[in-house]
């Protein structure tokens, strides 16, 4: 059976840049996105003629603030990536969306263009926080994004949300969840505000101008929200992650399950035959790599548009596997999978470590699968760091 691809672009325009935002954005270059769209789909042509339509079974836009783009721009991408690509009839085509870009009429022309997902950057629905954060929208946006959403057609919606605010207490973050699943979106994503080195929030904190967050108010808000959200019916299925039954996001499963897929645009990044790579980031680099491009720049993963690259050996493969893998909190990593993808047993290679953390309460069997405890959720990436040594 083939390989099948996800294909994650990555569209780095914004309006405003967010003061937590560590991405790849860029505030005030809508002017390039014509250009940008072009050399978009030129790398798409050279990578899909590399290897003879390769088969796609999820196809990402994120951001950036993607939905800056109109219908027209994504059905030219999307005609590009049906040429090159041998996308799957049923394939998941998600899209990054701020609530307060949408409309009515470009809901149901993204609908039309073969969007079938679309993934709302909400995070608060609080107004003073929203201002912190410097988010362009109001929790009134939200509702009406959804609100058209649904008579677009679309019947998979997911909103993302920050807990873990600088002075946020446990009242105003349960008002938030209480809102937004009120609306009934069929997946919600959750995580915890990072002060990432570099924002202007990881520079305030720095110079003690903002509150640092409370770890163990994170971790009751994280705690109530799982027990509310399995009380409505969402399943938690990865640490961050909850959806009703049946609408898992595709496209992360393939990044959590540690398969192959495809980045392309400014600053993507990728993952296959064994290499993972890295797009250069801004965009009129990107644009002009593209444009002086030819087909003779080509070495499968890679375009014109990598500027790093690592092949990964096989002790690295099955570290990565451990790191994402764990992530699924139901599913974890299947003993019999991991035989039989690397040859080797999951005790064999990580014996130790799977000793000692299963010991402590933080990871356990379940049947032929390795996963987290419940209290290993809440410190994951201390349970993580135990397989990259």
């Amino acid at each position: 059976m083939p390989e099948t691809y996800s294909l994650y672009f990555h569209i780095p325009f914004c309006r405003h840049r967010c003061a937590y935002c560590d991405f790849n954005t860029y505030a005030g270059q809508e002017a390039s996105i014509p250009r940008y769209i072009q050399a978009l789909c030129a790398e798409i042509r050279l990578i899909g003629e590399c290897r003879g339509r390769l088969k796609v079974g999820t196809i990402f836009f994120g951001g950036g603030t993607p939905s800056l783009l109109t219908a027209a721009q994504f059905d030219e991408i999307l005609q590009k990536i049906y040429l090159y690509f041998d996308v799957d009839s049923q394939a998941e085509i998600s899209l990054e969306a701020n609530p307060g870009t949408v409309s009515p009429g470009s809901l149901t022309d993204l609908r039309a263009a073969g969007f079938n997902r679309i993934s709302y950057g909400v995070q608060s629905a609080n107004p003073e926080e929203l201002r912190m954060l410097e988010r362009i929208h109001s929790y009134r946006e939200v509702i009406d994004a959804f609100k058209w959403s649904r008579r677009a057609g679309f019947d998979n919606l997911n909103m993302d949300l920050i807990y873990g605010l600088p002075g946020q207490g446990l009242e105003s973050w349960q008002t938030t969840v209480k809102l937004v699943t009120g609306l009934g979106p069929e997946h919600i994503s959750a995580y915890a505000l990072t002060l990432e080195h570099g924002t202007p929030f990881g520079r305030w904190a720095a110079r003690g101008l903002l509150t640092i967050p409370d770890p163990d108010m994170a971790a009751t808000q994280y705690e109530w929200t799982t027990e509310l959200l399995d009380s409505l019916g969402y399943g938690l299925y990865e640490i961050s992650n909850w959806c009703q039954p049946g609408h898992e996001c595709r496209h992360n499963l393939q990044y959590w399950r540690n398969l192959e897929y495809l980045g392309l645009g400014a600053g993507a990044h990728g993952y296959a035959d064994g290499c993972r790579y890295s797009n250069v980031l801004r965009i009129k680099s990107y644009i002009d790599r593209l444009s002086n491009s030819s087909d003779d720049d080509i070495k499968f993963p890679l375009s014109p548009a990598a500027v790093n690259q690592h092949r990964n050996t096989a002790r690295e493969n099955m570290q990565e596997t451990m790191l994402t893998g764990l992530r699924l909190t139901r599913e974890g990593i299947s003993a019999t999978g991991f035989q039989n993808r690397y040859g080797t047993g999951l005790t064999s290679a990580f014996g130790k470590e799977i000793e000692k953390l299963t010991a402590v309460g933080l990871l356990e069997w379940s049947g032929d699968c390795l996963r987290l405890t419940v209290r290993g959720r809440l410190i994951g990436n201390q349970v993580f760091l135990e397989f990259v040594n």
